[in-house]
């Protein structure tokens, strides 16, 4: 089983795909338009079906962006342009393989197989000292290992993989808590400082994990 990210604008397309792929036992999220897949799209993502024409960011851009913010993350296109020099295109964008509408489904499920059995075995994400390995699910500042419960790995390794960037308290607690989160936020910020006590980060002057009031959380880079 594979955790695929689906991103699609055509409700038609996506429903009826989501469901297939459910029934071979992945699980999949849906993301209708460019900016929602990337910000979908993280370390615990096994692999991305992308649509090439989307109604916000053009599928090449969407693909360049998760090319250099996720490397080793597999990413298959889908579209519905035919033209030889659109699939050289996609795949000089970082596309793994692409997929040309209408598609069989047994064609697109032994793409996504062979996509899959390409990528690395395990994702290591260093940041600093500190260094995450999410297959296995263990993370060190160092060489301390550090002793994480399921949460605070799943808080790491979100904010570490964006590294650099402003990741936001909804996002945060969409991705790392449930998608559907309506409640308040006052656990996460739990996490954060006991996130930050394991990593030996001072709260009162972090060099990790920052704050950044009314936005999120940022894990600097150095």
């Amino acid at each position: 089983m594979a955790r695929l990210l689906l991103v699609e604008d055509d409700a038609s397309i996506a429903e009826p795909l989501m469901a297939a792929l459910r029934r071979e036992g992945h699980e999949v999220e849906w993301s209708p338009t460019g900016r929602t897949g990337l910000a979908s799209a993280g370390p615990e993502v096994d692999l991305v079906l992308l649509d090439l024409g989307l109604p916000d960011v053009d599928g090449l851009e969407v693909c360049r962006q998760l090319r250099r913010r996720l490397p080793d993350l597999p990413v298959l296109m889908l579209t519905a342009r035919a033209e030889e020099v659109d699939a050289v295109v996609g795949l000089d964008a970082g596309a793994d393989d692409y997929v040309t509408k209408p598609f069989r489904l047994a064609e697109l499920m032994a793409r996504i197989r062979a996509a899959l059995r390409r990528a690395p075995a395990t994702a290591v994400t260093t940041v600093q000292d500190v260094r995450i390995d999410h297959a296995a699910r263990r993370a060190w500042r160092g060489d301390q290992e550090l002793e994480l419960s399921a949460k605070e790995f799943d808080l790491l390794a979100l904010l570490a993989a964006e590294a650099g960037r402003a990741v936001t308290r909804d996002r945060i607690m969409r991705e790392v808590w449930d998608e559907h989160w309506y409640g308040p936020t006052k656990t996460l910020d739990m996490h954060i400082s006991w996130l930050r006590r394991k990593l030996g980060d001072d709260p009162a002057a972090p060099k990790l994990i920052t704050t950044l009031r009314g936005v999120g959380f940022r894990f600097e880079t150095g």
